[in-house]
């Protein structure tokens, strides 16, 4: 078994097409290992080359919103009423536990998404 970092865009490409061809190699096997430590490397390559940002909550909301086809009011009685719905949309008040409580049982938006840091007035929440 022969394994190395994954230092360029050309190894990482060789990890992939290496995996690919492992895909069916049984567990505790010499295949099966080679397989599991090219996906670590993979993976940790990944994170730092290819990370994804975590969504904003605000966008998160608003999108749900519109896949939904709901509308402002629809949120009013999960943020608090008319002016708290507006001043979270336009950023201007924080989500609180309550609101997020709500929001995720209602809207089945995950709470962890909605715990993210976001823009809000000029601070980050």
């Amino acid at each position: 078994m022969d394994i190395k970092p994954i230092k360029t865009e050309q190894d990482y490409q060789a990890a992939l097409e290496e995996i690919a061809r492992l895909m069916d190699a049984q567990i505790n096997t010499p295949d099966g290992d080679h397989l599991d430590i090219l996906a670590t490397l993979v993976e940790a390559w990944e994170e730092k080359h290819y990370s994804i940002e975590e969504p904003d909550p605000i966008e998160v909301i608003q999108h749900r919103m519109e896949a939904l086809g709901m509308n402002c009011k629809d949120l009013e009685a999960m943020l608090g009423g008319r002016g708290h719905v507006s001043e979270v949309l336009s950023r201007k008040r924080p989500l609180t536990i309550q609101m997020i409580r709500r929001l995720s049982e209602k809207m089945q938006i995950p709470a962890g998404v909605l715990l993210q840091t976001y823009k809000i007035s000029n601070q980050r929440l």
